[in-house]
């Protein structure tokens, strides 16, 4: 009865009032907007962070976790900043989920920066990670497309990608690793224009979810990048 009852005056208030519709647009149109300032403010922070850690990781020498250790501590992060997003104990948990990842990252760039060219390796994969998401944010932003329908293909195509993964890791098979890198390169590519397109129609509301998604895709591009570029680093 009480979506009954409010039916008719929405429509009554909607037609006594036209201006209400506008007005109703304006407010989701700042909503978004609201949303998207705070999204890339939080973002650039955890990225900052994540760097920071990375850093610290890479002077401490310190080892790296392990697969079942990495997954366990992203997924677990993952599934705590989703049911904390809503409370301000959920920017904590998002700087704890990027800390973490940029813990794990320190020894991969370690690595990397020991092979011929290291250094040339991670500032390439690091520009071109920066200048794809810069592209595809502001193609999204500019064209104001709708990229939801890419949503089932895009987690379809990661699930895939990190199955493809897991099993080029436990029997240490570089060719699928390589086409899993490529993979998942495209993919990340079409999640900024999924997350990006959904905050700016109002589909995400929550700039915490959103800044992981996005923190996420990003961090996946550029270690795909790092893997893809690096393997010509350590064939020379």
């Amino acid at each position: 009865m009480n979506h009954l009852d409010t039916a008719p005056r929405d429509v009554t208030t909607t037609l006594a009032h036209p201006g209400s519709l506008s007005r109703s647009g304006a407010g989701s149109l700042l909503a978004s907007h609201r949303v998207l300032r705070n999204t890339y403010a939080l973002l650039g922070l955890t990225l900052l962070f994540s760097a920071g850690t990375a850093a610290a990781s890479m002077a401490m020498n310190l080892p790296a976790p392990g697969l079942l250790l990495t997954l366990a501590g992203y997924f677990g992060l993952l599934f705590l900043t989703y049911r904390l997003s809503r409370s301000a104990w959920g920017l904590a948990s998002v700087f704890a989920l990027t800390g973490f990842m940029g813990y794990t990252l320190g020894p991969v760039l370690d690595r990397v920066a020991g092979l011929p060219g290291g250094s040339q390796v991670i500032t390439m994969a690091l520009g071109a990670t920066a200048v794809t998401f810069l592209a595809l944010s502001a193609w999204a932003l500019v064209s104001r497309r709708d990229f939801s329908a890419m949503g089932g293909l895009l987690f379809a195509g990661m699930v895939v990608a990190v199955l493809g993964g897991l099993g080029a890791a436990f029997f240490d098979i570089p060719a699928l690793g390589l086409a899993i890198s490529a993979m998942v390169v495209l993919l990340s590519a079409g999640l900024i224009l999924f997350e990006t397109s959904r905050i700016v129609h109002g589909g995400e509301t929550n700039y915490i979810l959103a800044t992981i998604g996005l923190y996420v895709s990003i961090f996946n591009l550029f270690t795909s990048l790092l893997s893809l570029f690096g393997l010509g680093g350590s064939d020379e």
